[in-house]
């Protein structure tokens, strides 16, 4: 396990336990051809993290609940970076997400070729299902999630919706950096996308994960 390059994630918490059982169900368990682990947060942990082999689990020493997910997810990449030295990148999704794929592995293996094809000047750092903001707006994403600020302002920038997407190991050393500016914010892949430097989205790659995956029924 410690040479694995590819690593996918899936943010879970303890509320929704059942919604990781039924992606287990659905697709998870046909999936092969990379480790993944579905990520909760526990504030109680007397280390920054633990990997739970045996139930394909990740806990991070954070709070669980939905404000919390930017802080949970850059503990999650911090703990990936340091148990696996030989990662390349981290992919993640959320645990009410479907892969529309009969075999898993077909999708994955896809990626990981299209991935290690754009190597050097062309590298791969950040891809998923583009959205750019051009002008700062007020978010409504609170009517979906009441917990969140009614007065939460985006501002312009360009990320990839967490449905599913990629990061390099480079592109997250970088976002480790901004670490403390990641945890302050609500929405996990806008602060993904807005503190990532410039220079790993100058080759950022389009891809139809609305098309790719479904949410969960």
């Amino acid at each position: 396990m410690k040479d694995t390059k590819y690593i996918l994630l899936i943010m879970n918490c303890l509320r929704y336990q059942n919604k990781a059982n039924l992606q287990k169900d659905i697709w998870l368990s046909k999936l092969y051809s990379i480790p993944y682990y579905h990520v909760l947060g526990n504030p109680n942990l007397n280390k920054q993290y633990m990997f739970d082999e045996k139930h394909k689990k990740l806990y991070v020493k954070t709070d669980d609940d939905y404000n919390s997910l930017p802080n949970k997810v850059i503990a999650a990449y911090q703990a990936v970076v340091e148990y696996y030295p030989q990662l390349q990148y981290i992919l993640k999704t959320d645990d009410d997400q479907v892969l529309q794929f009969k075999h898993p592995d077909t999708f994955f293996d896809k990626i990981v070729d299209m991935l290690e094809k754009n190597t050097n000047e062309q590298q791969i750092h950040y891809a998923g299902h583009i959205v750019n903001i051009t002008t700062p707006y007020k978010s409504e994403y609170y009517r979906i999630h009441d917990e969140l600020p009614k007065n939460l302002i985006l501002d312009a920038t360009k990320y990839c919706s967490g449905r599913f997407y990629i990061l390099s190991k480079d592109a997250i050393i970088n976002l480790l950096k901004k670490r403390h500016y990641i945890e302050k914010e609500y929405l996990e892949d806008y602060a993904i996308g807005r503190y990532l430097d410039d220079k790993f989205k100058q080759n950022i790659k389009q891809l139809a994960s609305n098309v790719f995956f479904k949410d969960l029924e």
